[in-house]
C-alpha cells in the first residue's frame, strides 16, 4: 500500500553510494506523496479498521487549523516509564504499550533488564505535515509519537548479565538514535544493534503501526515517528545491509 523498505539480516552497514542515497530519497518522498495521495482508498482497505481511519486528514494549505475533536488521554508508559507525559488519543495508548513490549523484549535480550524509561520528543500537537501543508498530521490527532531512545537503570544484583555482555554496562547508561543509530565500536556498537533489533521487530509487527520512519527518512535522523495512519509507509533504515 504504501512505500516498504524492509531491512535484510545484519548490523553492519556499509557506506552508501550517494547517489543511491539521492535516489532513494525521491522515491521515498514519491511514494511518501503516493500514499497521502490514496488516503482514501488505502483507509478503505486497512485491516482491522481503527477508529481514526475515517476522520479526514486534509485541511487548508494556510490560515487558522482546527484540528478534529479526539479523545486524548494522559499516558505515562504501562511496561516503560515514559520520561514525559504523552497526550494521546485513548485508542494509540494499546498501540504504545505494545511497542513498550516489543523494546523491553529485545532489551532483556541484549542487556538483561527491560529500559527503565521511554525517551520522547512529543505525541499530540495541532498541526500539519510540515512537507504536505494540505494534510493533518497524525501529531494533531494524538496518533504518533516520536521516540528518540531509551534509559536503562543498574542491573539488579541478583540477577546474572548475558553471557558477553561487558560489565560496564551492568550499570546505568542511556541509549538515542542521534548517538548510536550508525556506530559501529565499542559499547555503542551494541546500543545501535539493540535500535535496529528493535525497529526490524517493530516492523514485522503490522499490528501495533502503519507508519514507521526513522534516520533514512529526511528529518528523522534522531528519532523514530511511529503512527497509525489509514496508510501504510515503512523507512527506516539506510540501506539493504542494516
Amino acid at each position: 500500500m504504501g512505500f516498504t523498505n524492509a531491512p535484510a539480516p545484519g548490523l553492519h552497514a556499509s557506506v552508501p553510494d550517494p547517489r543511491t542515497t539521492t535516489r532513494r530519497r525521491l522515491l521515498a518522498l514519491a511514494a511518501t506523496t503516493a500514499a497521502i495521495a490514496a488516503a482514501p482508498r488505502l483507509a478503505a482497505a486497512a485491516e482491522p479498521h481503527y477508529p481514526l481511519d475515517d476522520i479526514s486528514r486534509r485541511v487548508p494549505r494556510r490560515g487558522p487549523l482546527r484540528c478534529p475533536d479526539v479523545e486524548l488521554v494522559n499516558y505515562r508508559g504501562k511496561h516503560i516509564r515514559y520520561t514525559g507525559l504523552a497526550r494521546v488519543f485513548v485508542g494509540f495508548v494499546e498501540r504504545l504499550a505494545a511497542m513498550e513490549q516489543v523494546a523491553a523484549a529485545v532489551a532483556v535480550e541484549i542487556y538483561g533488564r527491560p529500559p527503565s524509561r521511554l525517551q520522547h520528543m512529543g505525541t499530540y500537537a495541532c498541526r500539519r505535515i510540515s512537507a504536505y501543508p494540505t494534510w493533518l498530521s497524525e501529531h494533531a490527532l494524538g496518533n504518533a509519537i516520536d521516540l528518540e531512545g531509551f534509559n536503562f537503570a543498574r542491573a539488579p544484583r541478583d540477577k546474572p548479565l548475558p553471557e558477553g555482555l561487558p560489565k560496564a554496562l551492568g550499570g546505568p547508561f542511556s541509549i538515542r538514535l542521534a548517538r548510536h543509530w550508525k556506530s559501529k565500536q565499542g559499547y555503542a556498537a551494541l546500543h545501535a544493534r539493540f535500535l535496529r533489533t528493535f525497529a526490524r521487530r517493530l516492523i514485522g509487527r503490522k499490528d501495533i503501526f502503519r507508519v514507521l520512519l526513522g534516520p533514512s527518512y529526511a528529518g528523522h535522523h534522531n528519532h523514530f515517528h511511529l503512527d497509525v495512519a489509514p496508510w501504510r509507509i515503512v523507512d527506516v533504515f539506510e540501506d539493504q545491509t542494516a
